[in-house]
Order: structure tokens, then C-alpha cells, then sequence
């Protein structure tokens, strides 16, 4: 049996939305910046695009930017603000310490230019309070910025009671919502943010295009030098199927929304239940309220992360580990550091991520397959042994 249970690193092309690209590899061959017809048909199928966008977390067309992913949707949403408003306002930023590293790297790298950085810690589920950020505001703070929810452990921030303390003292409020639009309900009127960034191949449309939302009367500077293309503000040729993709998934996403999220929250709730039954000295680090509906990170002690990735591979079942060593980083995550995890802890974690897709059938299977690798690990470290020895 094959399992997909990383659903929060990518996701699988929804056939609709492979169906609704094929214009732009036929037909739709125009550059949308010509005024002859063919031109002028490319560019109406992205402004339709645009509007299903707009649509989808409520707000106008004229505010939604297409871009080729969430990493340059966050960092044209954070250099663009501090670049154009920090002469006017300042140059300390707030933030979190469990960003996406797509806002981390971003901040770091302000930081060697002159910018300081705030970085406010998170409770042991992976919360920051609007509290947190009203105290850390300077009257040279020009911008905050705080994901929607984390793509570790799922934890959703409060982030319509941080915009409004953002918006009481006068300062602008981006998020990074890469792994919440499709997946939870997303509405920038009511969460009160200037800026929010979104991934359309986190929710079943293709790699390589993205959005940024800016609200009207909000000017970043442009992170690109080019062209005029949107509307002057991200130069560049247009990805057209990538945006009719973008287009279509995010439309049919929303509409099912509801029925997904009780769907998806079901199976993680039944893995979860599973897990906890089945292995022994284990820990949920996804938070028990407030989380993402697909999300599951568990820390399985005195054994690694990695050993537990391979061997779930070689059953069929994809996921990946709480731990960055996969990616050649002998560092733990980050975001488990920050929640209060050891490190040898942190590195033996694993998150299983679900979608619409995933089926009951593959939740029992990964519960059939999962407990025999802990045990079989467990067998083989010298860590457990001495922990069965000293019964901790």
C-alpha cells in the first residue's frame, strides 16, 4: 500500500486544476502585456484567475499579486515594507521564533543591513499572544509579522488580535499563510492584516506560483527591477498556467472547505488516537486546540527521526521528520526547540500530513506500520535499553 502523508511539504495536482492549465499550453500562448487579441485573451484568464484569488480570502482583485511562490511573497511583502517605510517610521521588526525559514532567512538577512529583529517566544503548544506583541513594540517598529499556522505542528496563531494591536500603534501586519489558505478559513477583512502570503502547490495546484495580497494604500517597494508587469509591481512575464492552476485550485478548495476540514480533522484525530495507544513514551507535539485540520508531529523517544522516515518509506508511506537533518542539518527543528523540546527528543520526530485525498484506510495502515517500526528502532538503540534500565 502507498501512503502520502506529507501533504504540508506539496500536493498532489488536483486533475480540475490540470484540466483548467491545458489552455495555456494550447490556445492562451499570448503575452498577456500585448494589446492585440491573443495578448488580451491571456491577460483576461488571469484577471478571472485574479478574482478567484480575491474571491477566496475576500478581498479585491486589484489587491492580489501573483508571484512564483510563498518565499517571494514573504519577502517581498517584508523587505518591500521596510524598505519603503523605514526612513518614516524605523527599522525594528516583530516576529516569532518559529517562522517559516522563508521569513526567517529574510529577517536575518535585514538584520546584517541594520534592522532589528524582535523574535518572540512561543508556549510549549507553539503559541505567541497579542499580549507578546503589543510589549515588544518600539516607537521605531515598522512592521510585524506572523504566520498564519505552522507548517511543523500545525499550531494557528491569533492573528486578528495581533493585526488590530498592529493597527492601534500604527504599524503594518504581514502573514505568512502559506499553509493555511485551502486548508482553514482565510479572510484578510477579518483577520485585519496589510499583507498575506500564499503557496498554490499547498493546496493541490502547481510548484512555481504564488500570491501575495496587499491592501489597498499599502506601497512595499518591488522586490524585482523589470517590466511593468502587475500592474507595475512584480515585473516579470506572467506564469499563465501556473496562474490558471493557481486559479482553479484555490476556488475549488474553498468551496468544500467545511466538509474537508471536519474530513481531514477525523483521520489526524484517528492517527493521533492511534499513536498514543500503540507506542509507548511518545509525545503530540501538534497542539490539542487551535491546529491545523492535517497535521500530526509526534516525537517518539530514544530513537531518530530519520531511521523512522526510511523505514516508513520502504512501507509505502511518505512523511517527513521533525528533524532538519534530512536536509543535511545535524540542528534539530527549530520549532520544536522553541516549544521547549531537547534535542534528542526533537530529533526523533516525525509529521504525517493529510489532505482531502488521504482515506481511513491509509490512517489504519500507517497505525499497522508505524508501532512495529518504533518497536523494531527501539530494539536495535542503545538509548531505550538504558532507558528500560533506569524506567524512564
Amino acid at each position: 500500500m502507498f501512503v502520502y502523508a506529507d501533504n504540508a511539504a506539496t500536493t498532489r495536482i488536483d486533475p480540475d486544476v490540470v484540466k483548467a492549465m491545458m489552455p495555456a499550453f494550447g490556445e492562451l500562448y499570448g503575452n498577456p502585456s500585448t494589446i492585440y487579441s491573443k495578448g488580451r485573451e491571456a491577460k483576461e484568464a488571469v484577471n478571472k484567475a485574479r478574482e478567484q484569488v480575491a474571491k477566496a480570502i475576500n478581498c479585491r482583485p486589484a489587491e492580489v499579486y501573483f508571484t512564483s511562490c510563498g518565499t517571494e511573497s514573504d519577502n517581498w511583502a517584508i523587505r518591500g515594507i521596510v524598505k519603503h517605510y523605514a526612513a518614516k517610521k524605523g527599522k525594528h521588526i516583530i516576529t516569532t521564533n518559529i517562522e517559516h525559514h522563508a521569513v526567517f532567512e529574510c529577517l536575518k538577512a535585514l538584520e546584517k543591513e541594520g534592522f532589528e529583529v524582535t523574535y518572540l517566544p512561543v508556549n510549549e503548544e507553539g503559541f505567541v499572544t497579542a499580549q507578546q506583541v503589543k510589549e515588544a513594540i518600539r516607537p521605531d517598529t515598522v512592521l510585524i509579522t506572523v504566520m498564519t499556522a505552522n507548517n511543523e505542528i500545525g499550531s494557528i496563531q491569533p492573528i486578528e488580535e495581533i493585526a488590530k494591536t498592529a493597527k492601534e500603534n500604527g504599524i503594518f501586519m504581514h502573514t505568512d499563510a502559506v499553509q493555511a489558505v485551502g486548508h482553514i478559513p482565510v479572510d484578510v477583512q477579518k483577520m485585519g492584516v496589510d499583507l498575506l502570503s500564499l503557496s498554490g502547490h499547498k493546496f493541490h495546484a502547481p510548484k512555481g506560483v504564488g500570491a501575495l495580497y496587499v491592501r489597498r494604500g499599502v506601497l512595499p517597494d518591488n522586490l524585482l527591477n523589470g517590466g511593468g508587469q502587475e500592474r507595475g509591481r512584480r515585473p516579470g512575464t506572467e506564469n499563465i498556467a501556473g496562474i490558471l492552476g493557481l486559479g482553479a485550485a484555490i476556488e475549488k478548495a474553498t468551496s468544500s472547505l467545511e466538509r474537508d476540514m471536519e474530513y481531514v480533522s477525523a483521520l489526524r484525530d484517528r492517527l493521533i488516537d492511534g499513536i498514543l495507544k500503540n507506542i509507548p513514551q511518545c509525545k503530540i507535539n501538534t497542539p490539542s486546540h487551535h491546529r491545523l485540520p492535517g497535521t500530526v508531529n509526534v516525537s517518539v523517544k530514544h530513537i531518530e527521526g530519520e531511521s523512522m522516515l526510511l523505514l516508513l518509506d520502504m512501507n509505502g508511506i511518505c512523511a517527513t521528520s521533525g528533524s532538519a537533518c534530512a536536509s543535511g542539518d545535524l540542528d534539530p527543528s527549530h520549532v520544536l526547540l522553541a516549544i521547549g523540546l531537547p534535542h534528542e527528543i526533537a530529533h526523533g520526530s516525525v509529521r504525517f500530513s493529510f489532505c482531502a485525498e488521504n482515506t481511513v484506510e491509509e490512517i489504519d495502515y500507517i497505525l499497522d506500520v508505524f508501532p512495529k517500526i518504533a518497536q523494531r528502532l527501539r530494539e536495535m538503540s542503545p538509548l531505550w535499553e538504558e532507558a528500560m534500565k533506569n524506567d524512564i
